[in-house]
């Protein structure tokens, strides 16, 4: 069950990224950077994600002084499969030309993001590298997300100006508001999650300890 919310998490959070770029509006400032290596260096926006993950990874390693964790290219793997897909679906489903369409298909993705990505971390299986980097600078800077999310989001920010990347209004939402509706999140997820997969691990004793009360006593 636990590996089912991790899938869906990602499906959910790839969703939002999706929303976001089809809004032209501006994306996070790591979606733009992808985005904008994906037109000016080749390849698709998946694919970029997959390798920023790699070099990520290493990043994660250093900082934690630990064994990379390799499990997260599976979770980036997923991920820009899911990019890949939901854009490939949208592409001619999800076109908003008015202003107020646009914003209201970037809102919705921001808030989908969120609850994408405080589905999936609560699941506890291999993060994808960047959002495992924002635990690791709340847990060095003794902060919250919303402090350690905005920082990684001004790094990216600089990188994907670089790139000529799609920043906009909506990059700048991005930066103000990704981190306080990761926030909100979490606890909501984690605790419809955890009440989800406790009756999930609790049921099949349940069901046994109801078999051996009804079954006859042997002779």
């Amino acid at each position: 069950m636990r590996y089912v919310f991790y899938v869906l998490g990602i499906l959910i959070l790839t969703l939002g990224i999706s929303f976001t770029i089809q809004s032209d509006l501006g994306t996070s400032p790591f979606d733009a950077l992808l985005v904008g290596l994906s037109k000016n260096v080749g390849l698709t926006v998946g694919s970029w994600e997959i390798i920023i993950a790699f070099i990520l990874i290493g990043c994660n390693s250093f900082l934690t002084r630990q064994r990379p964790e390799v499990l997260g290219l599976i979770t980036a793997l997923i991920t820009g499969i899911g990019i890949d897909m939901w854009l490939f679906l949208l592409h001619n489903l999800l076109t908003p030309e008015l202003w107020y369409s646009k914003v209201v298909c970037f809102g919705l993705g921001l808030v989908v993001i969120g609850l994408g990505t405080a589905t999936y971390l609560h699941t506890n299986f291999a993060p994808i590298p960047v959002d495992r980097l924002t635990l690791i600078i709340q847990e060095l800077t003794r902060t919250n997300l919303f402090f350690s999310r905005t920082l990684i989001y001004l790094v990216f920010l600089i990188m994907a100006v670089i790139f000529n990347g799609p920043i906009g209004v909506g990059t700048l939402l991005t930066v103000s508001f990704g981190g306080l509706i990761l926030n909100y999140f979490m606890p909501i997820t984690e605790k419809v999650l955890n009440r989800i997969l406790t009756r999930a691990s609790t049921s099949p004793n349940y069901d046994k300890d109801c078999k051996m009360r009804v079954s006859p006593p042997p002779d």
